[in-house]
């Protein structure tokens, strides 16, 4: 079921449906910024960010498992593309670093966001105001969204280099 793209690339749904989150993900998180610094909302800012990382959460779960179970990894889904073991080899060459940069990213930010979630609720009263926690949680936000926003644009590069360009 699912183990073809839609975006009209030999990839995968998941992997498709992954950069599609990538997409979305940033201006959602611009518009939960917007929504705590200028409008105070703080309340919807929480539930905001909480949401966005449980989609996340499941989102990178549902697309490891395809990659890694389904397809048995991201190299397997380049050969449906590039069958000829010589411009196979040479597309995986081509990709690889930019996949090691983009996982230097995907790493860290599920770590950050959920050390910037768990924080918040246990620091913030509810609903959430203002306090002692807002100078730390405010650097671990910016971090955080400085590090999605990197492996968003780190995954789109690497998903135009493995499976869009020939």
């Amino acid at each position: 079921m699912f183990t073809d793209g839609f975006l009209g690339y030999r990839t995968s749904f998941m992997l498709d449906f992954v950069v599609c989150a990538l997409i979305l993900i940033v201006p959602l998180l611009l518009y939960s910024l917007y929504l705590v610094k200028f409008k105070r909302q703080f309340t919807k800012h929480k539930w905001l960010q909480l949401a966005l990382g449980i989609i996340l959460l499941f989102a990178v779960g549902a697309f490891e498992i395809d990659l890694q179970i389904v397809h048995g990894g991201w190299e397997n889904i380049v050969l449906k593309s590039h069958p000829e073991e010589a411009e196979f080899a040479a597309k995986v060459a081509e990709a690889r670093p930019y996949l090691r940069v983009h996982l230097l990213f995907a790493v860290t930010t599920p770590i950050l966001w959920f050390t910037t979630l768990v924080l918040a609720f246990r620091r913030f009263d509810s609903p959430p105001q203002p306090g002692q926690h807002s100078r730390t949680h405010k650097t671990l936000g910016w971090l955080s969204t400085i590090d999605i926003t990197l492996t968003a644009v780190t995954g789109l590069v690497f998903y135009y280099v493995a499976f869009m360009t020939s």
